[in-house]
């Protein structure tokens, strides 16, 4: 009875952990070293959008946790020598299961937005789709640039 409530401990671990790794990649969201600085700002028009996926985070927490609790899902296998390699098996397949759960949790949808800037330069930006945001074809946007990391917004 008590391998069950290990097993669904260690998932609700590992989706604790993995939901604590995201991050925003959202026209409007900062990280605290990019608080407080100066920005540039540019101004263009929209050129074309498209949508892309923008691929999840791949930490070695998720396979870590996935290893650990395939681990001792497989430890309840059998016993002596069987339980170790049910232990070896589960902790693999494990691995494998939380790196793939992590990266496919933290996916996201995003925007590809091709702008042609004032000065006639074309460049491209990917971020994170908003819903309060929608972008179109035409349309004047700020290009904000704080320590190498640009977002588009209205």
């Amino acid at each position: 009875m008590r391998k069950p409530v290990a097993v669904v401990a260690g998932f609700a671990a590992l989706a604790l952990m993995l939901g604590g790794c995201t991050s925003s990649l959202t026209g409007d969201s900062y990280t605290r070293d990019e608080a407080r600085s100066v920005q540039t700002v540019r101004m263009g028009t929209i050129e074309s959008l498209r949508p892309v996926k923008i691929e999840g985070t791949k930490t070695p927490i998720g396979a870590g946790a996935g290893a650990v609790v395939g681990g001792v899902a497989g430890s309840g296998v059998g016993d002596g020598r069987g339980s170790a390699v049910a232990a070896v098996i589960g902790a693999v397949a494990g691995g494998l299961l939380g790196a793939a759960a992590e990266e496919g949790l933290t996916r996201t949808q995003g925007v590809e937005i091709t702008v042609r800037e004032d000065d006639g330069t074309m460049r491209a930006y990917v971020q994170e789709v908003e819903e309060n945001q929608i972008f179109r074809v035409g349309e004047r946007v700020r290009i904000m640039t704080v320590n190498g990391t640009s977002r588009v917004s209205h």
